[in-house]
């Protein structure tokens, strides 16, 4: 499938990778922002921000509004890798959508399609792939949207996701994760078939060319040979010094290491993932090695739960000592979020009775930028 621009504003077609982090996803962004056409940032992960968003009240009242389009662009403002040349005004940004359906995925993807739009780019996507459980309301809100759906075998996913900051700290607290966020990318395919590209990443890996033309080919861009030496990616070589989570981006993929869950895993930790995800393991050609008869009692997940718990404050401490910039950009980013709860939970809560404030409009071209 082609992708056309049917909106009627010719912003750039928004397009969204789906559905869970530690999949490779950065090596496929890295190799198609090499395309001017197309611009994918660092992306906000605002999921981190969706459990605070019933403590900014009803969005309808304006002050609740620019409240969070203040506080989302300053989450990005404190993201640990800069979008380069931008700088966003929340006033301006929340003149231009006060008269639109309000949403604080709305207040993201204006931020994404102007960045977009500076840089010349008929595609935005947002690598944000835990947004696939508001894949709902993004659909409303942009009904031409698109989704790369990226599959990794869970096993090789689980044993990633276990030795990142971003994810839990047990094997059977991830596979959980990696289940939900498949269940997600079935409804997504089940209602918008069309509109979804699957990628297996081990294809990647083997069938590089292969894969990056296809995926060209769906969102409508040129396949540039460039992409296939990544190398050549001034992002990419940065984000390989800034964390061990990104230390491989600057690199070819390595087909050798789709097996290396093997060395990472025992025996019982690929038992737990296959007796979740086996059914999805057949559906998509990754061969089981376990009976898939783990016994997944409560008990065993409250023991996960404070396992990870004691695992993540030492995955703190470990950065700190192993990687101080890493260290203080993700701390930055958790304090930030961590304000934004004081702030909003100190504040009385809306009584329900109060009339709804609508603050005075303004003229959305003064705050524009001088050339």
């Amino acid at each position: 499938m082609t992708m056309q621009n049917t909106s009627s504003s010719q912003r750039p077609r928004p397009a969204m990778m789906i559905p869970l982090r530690r999949c490779g996803s950065h090596a496929l962004r890295l190799r198609l922002n090499m395309s001017p056409q197309f611009y994918s940032p660092y992306p906000l992960h605002i999921v981190d921000m969706m459990p605070l968003l019933p403590l900014y009240g009803d969005l309808r009242d304006d002050r609740a509004y620019f409240n969070l389009v203040v506080d989302v662009v300053g989450l990005q403002a404190v993201s640990m890798v800069k979008w380069p040349e931008v700088v966003f005004d929340p006033v301006e940004i929340f003149e231009t959508l006060r008269n639109q359906p309000r949403s604080i995925h709305r207040v993201v993807w204006e931020l994404l399609l102007r960045a977009g739009e500076k840089q010349g780019a008929r595609v935005v996507m947002d690598k944000s792939l835990d947004s696939v459980h508001y894949a709902q309301e993004l659909m409303t809100l942009l009904p031409d949207m698109v989704f790369v759906n990226v599959v990794r075998d869970p096993r090789a996913q689980v044993a990633s996701m276990n030795r990142a900051i971003i994810h839990d700290f047990d094997t059977l607290l991830n596979a959980e994760t990696w289940l939900a966020a498949h269940q997600a990318a079935d409804r997504v395919m089940q209602q918008w078939p069309e509109r979804v590209l699957t990628i297996r990443y081990e294809d990647f890996l083997s069938q590089q060319q292969h894969t990056l033309e296809a995926l060209c080919a769906f969102l409508g861009l040129e396949f540039l040979p460039q992409m296939l030496d990544v190398a050549g990616s001034r992002e990419a070589r940065q984000l390989s010094q800034m964390s061990a989570l990104w230390s491989s981006n600057c690199y070819p993929p390595i087909a050798a290491n789709i097996d290396k869950f093997k060395q990472q895993l025992t025996l019982d930790e690929i038992n737990v993932i296959e007796t979740l995800t086996g059914d999805y393991m057949d559906r998509y050609g990754y061969t089981r090695l376990a009976a898939g008869d783990a016994q997944l009692t409560p008990a065993r997940r409250e023991q996960a739960a404070a396992k990870s718990v004691s695992g993540r404050e030492q995955a703190w401490r470990d950065l700190e000592q192993s990687n101080f910039r890493d260290y203080a950009l993700r701390r930055s980013r958790a304090d930030y979020l961590a304000r934004l709860r004081a702030r909003l939970t100190s504040q009385p809560a809306p009584s329900g009775r109060e009339q709804l404030v609508t603050l005075d409009q303004l003229d959305p071209a003064a705050f524009e930028p001088a050339d």
